[in-house]
């Protein structure tokens, strides 16, 4: 079904998308261990071995959803972000960061799913860096002369949005909203 230039046809990228979102919503509802490929397979209408003919393996499609869902996380906080000033740029990396993962809750689970499971295979310094440096810019346009770190106020202020994220996981009702302002005030002082 490929192109012969090795790209995917409409009905692969389409069935792909759908494999994607079907894992997204077994790791959400089930976590990693409840997205078997059979349930996955099950879910999408198909069989096993054409789940296999897009992916090779669980790890794989589970991989595709991660990044699908990182991908539309990061695209949207880059977005509020370039669309702020410097000075406000931590603002809207937090009101965006929060206003997402609250939206779209499976998306979160999968975020979370994902990297408990891919075996710490990660580089901290991917989480904290791009925010450090929003943090910097802030700091440098409101030239107030503050020498706080910008690594450990990234560090500080990312551990505060997951820790918001959980609460609304586990309580609907929680107003994050109103905790990310909470957050924007306690950072706006620390950057003062």
């Amino acid at each position: 079904m490929t192109t012969r230039r090795g790209e995917l046809t409409l009905i692969e990228r389409v069935r792909r998308a759908q494999l994607i979102e079907v894992t997204i919503e077994l790791v959400a509802d089930r976590g990693y261990a409840g997205a078997s490929l059979a349930a996955i397979a099950e879910r999408a209408g198909l069989t096993k071995a054409a789940v296999l003919y897009h992916f090779p393996t669980k790890a794989a499609v589970v991989r595709a959803a991660h990044e699908h869902a990182l991908s539309a996380l990061v695209g949207e906080v880059a977005a509020a972000v370039e669309a702020a000033d410097a000075a406000a740029g931590p603002a809207a990396y937090i009101r965006s960061m929060v206003g997402h993962l609250r939206r779209h809750p499976r998306h979160t689970r999968m975020i979370i799913e994902a990297m408990v499971h891919d075996g710490g295979d990660h580089d901290p310094a991917e989480r904290w860096r791009p925010l450090a440096e929003i943090i910097a810019r802030a700091r440098d346009a409101r030239s107030r002369g503050n020498d706080s770190d910008p690594r450990t106020t990234a560090i500080i202020v990312g551990g505060a949005i997951d820790a918001i994220v959980s609460e609304q996981l586990h309580d609907p009702e929680y107003d994050t909203a109103q905790a990310a302002e909470q957050l924007i005030e306690m950072l706006d002082r620390s950057l003062a």
